[in-house]
């Protein structure tokens, strides 16, 4: 696991940003505090970053370049099935001299060229410079799992593997009000988008081969879905969870792989007891980890992570995080954000990788799984929905009380009023649309009021509408079934919001997180399988519970989702108070000019009110948006 950046200048103006290189690599020092280095070479110049978890000697150090000189490569990621591909490799007569990956990589490359991306398993971002042709070669994994991000323009080509190396190689610092109003509906941008004009993210499963000033754009995977097969599964369910089991009894040993201990998160969710469960049987006292919030109950989760780790007797780490602790991480967990990001779970993650990254390298995750086997509360409503019936009708009927009651994450009358009200809300919606409602935590009315008036028309463009309507191309397929909510998840939601927070928050303590989850030939068979092994009226991820229900508790196997979240209301109504009042002050609204003073100001009103939890995450929103602005663009 690293961090990549590098330059192709294609005029002599552009070379004034090799320059910079040696500040761009030094940016991304968190994500790769094993090592670095510079590669130059006439107009090209590639950076690296390591975090040393495969052959973690000096010979294997990036950037890496071949025997006879042609190749260089930077790479971010881990290839789990590189001891294979060596072997194969050889038997060509190909000579090796380390035993890294990366070395696995780049004969590969140069012996099938772009195709070689089809061959591997595991995750990566990386950039191959050929010095025979003077071409430079990017991509990214399937799923997004690395990031990437690049700009161009007429005198050069830069790339990163966070905004803060572009921003250091001299990227121009203008805001995308586009991005910006899809962020305060998301609590992210989506690819290929940024918060910058000009600068874009490398899209999962995508890849860029630059030569001669051009830039040629190519899709090498894409998400195997497929409607009508799906409809033909000729497995019976006892068949497909024999498949599943040998699937992700695979796909976690694979990413056990590395000549350092690997550890494991475990929420006490269905999704990381599962690899835990599967990584214990292959590693004695395998180290695990959870975190809690002692000071608020109702989002605590360690007793069920307790049970999984006695049950498979793992050495089990518990990190208790009062309020004061949260804050205490607040300053760190923002400064590593290079762009806006607004999940609030990630200062949970950021605190817990900051614990675990002192003890190990790399752990297990969970994440995916609930975009695979239809986990989400959105999708039990979409079930409903589409399933019909009294009950569904009788809460879309009453929309007019839940609109009246009190609403809210903090306790369970209250959420349950919230998602009482939101399933109202969609269930008259078309599906495009209703997605929409139940993946966003604003309205767009309400995050257009946020923006000051000058900006709106900037920001509900004709290049809004077409973002929003290839992020629900999914939805909007012919054969449409839960399926295709699960598609759009895995390309909105997954790579867009849960592997972007846990990179960039395990990355910000050189800590590297694997999802056995993400691995595509589990991928591909997961969406081989019809709604009805994965949802039905009692369950949901259903196939994953019946499959493993051996392996869990039965308090873990018989609970119910529940997200991952922080105490967001208290935190902001205590310690996060004083955030409040510096960064969304009238003085500061008013002289940056980019949201609407009266709007900030209710909001900041509110927050110190009963009806906090209204505002909570639009005022964590606007609050990681301004501590970025602040830092950034001031």
């Amino acid at each position: 696991m690293c961090g990549i950046t590098g330059v192709y200048a294609f005029t002599e103006a552009g070379r004034g940003a090799l320059e910079r290189l040696p500040a761009a690599v030094a940016s991304l020092q968190h994500r790769g505090p094993d090592a670095g280095g510079v590669y130059l070479h006439g107009p090209l110049g590639l950076g690296h970053r390591r975090l040393s978890l495969i052959a973690p000697t000096a010979s294997a150090d990036q950037p890496f370049t071949s025997a006879d000189g042609r190749y260089t490569l930077v790479f971010n990621g881990e290839i789990f099935n590189y001891g294979k591909l060596r072997k194969e490799l050889e038997a060509k007569g190909a000579s090796f001299r380390t035993d890294s990956d990366t070395e696995v990589l780049l004969h590969l490359y140069a012996r099938a060229g772009q195709e070689c991306l089809k061959k591997l398993t595991g995750f990566f971002a990386l950039a191959i410079y050929d010095a025979v042709e003077e071409s430079l070669f990017l991509a990214r994994d399937r799923y997004g799992e690395k990031p990437l991000l690049y700009y161009k323009d007429a005198d050069r080509f830069l790339f990163g593997s966070e905004l803060i190396a572009l921003l250091r190689l001299g990227v121009p610092r203008e805001l995308d009000y586009t991005s910006l109003y899809q962020y305060l509906q998301l609590t992210y941008v989506p690819a290929p988008a940024s918060m910058l004009q000009g600068v874009k993210k490398l899209q999962a499963g995508q890849s860029l081969y630059i030569r001669h000033q051009r830039v040629q754009e190519n899709v090498w995977y894409r998400l195997p879905f497929d409607g009508e097969k799906v409809a033909h599964n000729p497995l019976s369910y006892i068949q497909q969870q024999a498949k599943l089991r040998k699937l992700l009894q695979q796909a976690v040993s694979d990413r056990l792989v590395a000549d350092v201990p690997v550890g494991a998160f475990l929420s006490g969710g269905i999704d990381s007891s599962v690899v835990v469960a599967l990584a214990a049987q292959q590693v004695p006292r395998l180290k695990t980890y959870a975190v809690g919030f002692p000071d608020q109950p109702f989002f605590d989760e360690t007793r069920y992570a307790r049970l999984v780790a006695d049950k498979h007797g793992t050495d089990h780490t518990e990190l208790r995080l009062s309020n004061a602790e949260l804050y205490q991480n607040l300053s760190g967990m923002l400064d590593s954000l290079s762009e806006p990001f607004a999940d609030s779970s990630a200062l949970a993650v950021f605190a817990l990788s900051r614990h675990v990254g002192q003890e190990v390298k790399a752990v297990l995750s969970g994440d995916g799984a609930d975009e695979l086997f239809a986990g989400y509360n959105k999708h039990r409503a979409e079930f409903k929905v589409l399933q019909g019936g009294f009950k569904a009708s009788t809460v879309e009927k009453l929309k007019f009380i839940w609109d009246v009651l009190p609403k809210s994450r903090n306790s369970f009358a209250a959420n349950k009023v919230r998602q009482l009200q939101r399933f109202a809300a969609g269930a008259r919606l078309p599906p495009a649309e209703r997605y929409w409602l139940w993946a966003s935590w604003q309205q767009e009315d309400e995050a257009l009021a946020l923006l000051a008036p000058l900006n709106r028309q900037a920001a509900q463009s004709r290049l809004y509408r077409a973002r929003k309507s290839r992020l629900l191309d999914y939805i909007n397929k012919n054969l449409y079934d839960i399926n295709n909510v699960l598609c759009a998840d895995w390309r909105m939601v997954l790579a867009n919001d849960m592997l972007p927070k846990i990179d960039l928050m395990g990355m910000a303590h050189g800590l590297e997180i694997r999802s056995p989850y993400l691995d595509h030939r589990l991928v591909k068979f997961a969406f081989s399988l019809p709604v009805s092994s994965k949802i039905d009226e009692r369950q949901q991820k259903k196939i994953l519970r019946d499959t493993f229900k051996d392996l869990l508790p039965n308090e873990v196997h018989r609970r119910p989702k529940q997200g991952f979240e922080i105490p967001l209301r208290a935190f902001l109504q205590s310690e996060g108070r004083c955030l409040v009042n510096d960064l969304l002050s009238e003085e500061f609204v008013r002289a940056q000019g980019v949201f609407d003073v009266q709007q900030v100001q209710q909001i900041r009103c509110l927050l110190g009110s009963e009806k906090a939890g209204l505002v909570q995450h639009t005022a964590w929103m606007l609050l990681v948006f301004q501590r970025w602005w602040q830092k950034y663009m001031s």
